[in-house]
């Protein structure tokens, strides 16, 4: 299949709304991790949380999506022109035939939360109001989206947790390829809810002070939240030489532990593979790679294993969530994102927090930024249950 043009692109995370905040904060190395004062969370531990979430209600046409997910959602749309792009690509290809494919591990799952503490204390009943359908319901984040823009063609959201929004590159480019849409809006949405904060401390995974990727200490992950998202389309012939494009797509499931990688990192291994034969690169075509990298001692050394069985130990690399936190369903779409801006502006992100990278680990692991003209870049995300994904962008000249 010929690539796919990213036509336009948005994320906001921890690290501020849209582009040009992110990059402002990727270029300072600057983190966006702070100790968690969210709702009634009380644990000793940093989280990437994005201010004003909830000062800003859905309009009244979606007033039946309203979360924490959503709004954020909504947010984030409304960045970086990204709105009126999806209304042009509407009016262009047809709504019918602009696909939405977003990812999310726990949707609004904090409003069930919320619900649960004000159920009735008879018969346990959750209140009225609770909307499960708009909020919790996985399905809602996409429905919200099509909702907003009016679009008609197929939709479906993937929740394999970290590789969620991910994977969602690869089932457009599936559809686009099949000739079932001429457009695809993907990427990913998680927020801050307590299953995630207090559910992974109970796997005792989550670091009490801001994650350190790939460091010799590393003790563990730091939550996020995220919304990322960017419009997908056939490459024009004339396309203008600093065009992004998504070249390859690979997925594995290994299926090797319910929550531990593969020890080897053999399904990571594969989901790399695949991506760079999709995209008909040989494994010296990858300029930089940004790494899962979650910080827990497994993920790591799992996923150095395999990046240096496929690409070598000399490409270089860094994971960007010792800034942005694990955004978990976003974490895809966000760093999809954060590559497509490494392309443009030539800069490959230093690890933030990493002080001391694991000599244990057979990787070219980054702690300072360096700047390069860079024309390949890999993508990965590895969730749970072995869900992996890896995903090749490029620059069009």
């Amino acid at each position: 299949m010929r690539p796919l043009a990213l036509t336009a692109f948005t994320a906001t995370s921890c690290l501020g709304r849209g582009l040009d905040a992110t990059f402002a904060a990727l270029a300072a190395q600057r983190s966006g991790l702070a100790p968690c004062s969210f709702e009634s969370v009380r644990l000793e531990t940093c989280v990437g949380e994005v201010p004003g979430v909830d000062d800003v209600p859905l309009p009244a046409e979606l007033a039946e999506f309203e979360c924490r997910n959503n709004r954020l959602a909504c947010l984030s749309l409304r960045q970086d022109g990204f709105d009126e792009a999806v209304r042009g690509v509407a009016v262009r290809r047809g709504r019918e035939r602009v696909g939405v494919w977003l990812g999310t591990s726990t949707s609004g799952i904090l409003e069930t939360e919320l619900a649960y503490r004000g159920r009735d204390p008879a018969s346990g009943a959750l209140p009225g109001d609770f909307r499960y359908r708009g909020a919790h319901n996985t399905f809602s984040l996409a429905a919200c989206v099509r909702r907003a823009f009016g679009l008609e063609g197929p939709a479906a959201v993937i929740s394999s947790a970290c590789s969620s929004s991910a994977k969602v590159f690869a089932s457009a480019r599936r559809a686009l390829a099949a000739g079932l849409v001429d457009a695809a809006l993907v990427g990913g949405v998680d927020s801050l809810c307590l299953t995630t904060l207090y559910g992974f401390h109970s796997l005792q995974l989550v670091a009490r002070a801001p994650c350190r990727p790939f460091d010799a200490g590393r003790d563990g992950l730091s939550i996020g939240e995220a919304a990322a998202f960017a419009l997908l389309e056939p490459a024009p012939d004339d396309l203008d030489a600093d065009a992004t494009l998504l070249l390859g797509t690979g997925e594995s499931s290994d299926a090797w532990h319910m929550s531990a990688p593969h020890p080897e990192g053999r399904g990571a291994a594969d989901a790399m593979r695949a991506a760079l034969a999709a995209a008909h690169l040989t494994p010296g075509a990858i300029d930089y790679v940004n790494f899962h990298g979650t910080g827990t001692p497994s993920n790591d050394a799992a996923e150095a294993r395999a990046v240096a069985a496929v690409l070598g130990r000399a490409v270089p690399g860094s994971s960007t969530k010792g800034a942005t936190g694990h955004t978990l369903g976003a974490a895809g779409g966000l760093e999809a994102v954060i590559c497509a801006l490494a392309l443009r502006h030539g800069l490959m992100p230093g690890g933030v927090n990493t002080e001391a990278p694991d000599p244990v680990l057979p990787v070219n692991y980054l702690r300072a930024n360096r700047r390069a003209p860079l024309r390949r870049v890999m993508s990965n995300s590895f969730g749970f249950g072995g869900s992996n994904c890896s995903l090749v962008f490029g620059r069009a000249g």
